[in-house]
């Protein structure tokens, strides 16, 4: 399965009437990802790489991006920073 992309998914979150559910709608989707029977494949955008943005909602997406992108990580296999077309692995080895 093939999910793109978790940080407009993360957006749609942020911007519903249930922002203060953030927590919940994570912990159903890394239980989805946990409990998956086949292969998946999580495309995402990676931020905070810069200059912390001014305004309440665009640090609180920043935040909350890292922490999904933290927690997804940690249940993986493999994590893989595509930068410049150029694949770094962070967690797992090519080919696995």
């Amino acid at each position: 399965m093939l999910v793109d992309c978790l940080t407009l998914w993360l957006t749609n979150v942020l911007l519903s009437d249930k922002t203060t559910q953030v927590q919940a709608y994570r912990n159903h989707l890394l239980e989805a990802v946990i409990n998956a029977a086949g292969t998946v494949v999580l495309v995402s955008n990676e931020t905070s790489m810069g200059i912390v943005p001014l305004g309440e909602l665009s640090r609180k997406y920043c935040d909350e991006a890292g922490m999904l992108h933290q927690q997804l990580a940690g249940v993986c296999d493999n994590v893989i920073l595509t930068v410049a077309g150029l694949p770094h692995y962070l967690k797992g080895l090519p080919g696995e």
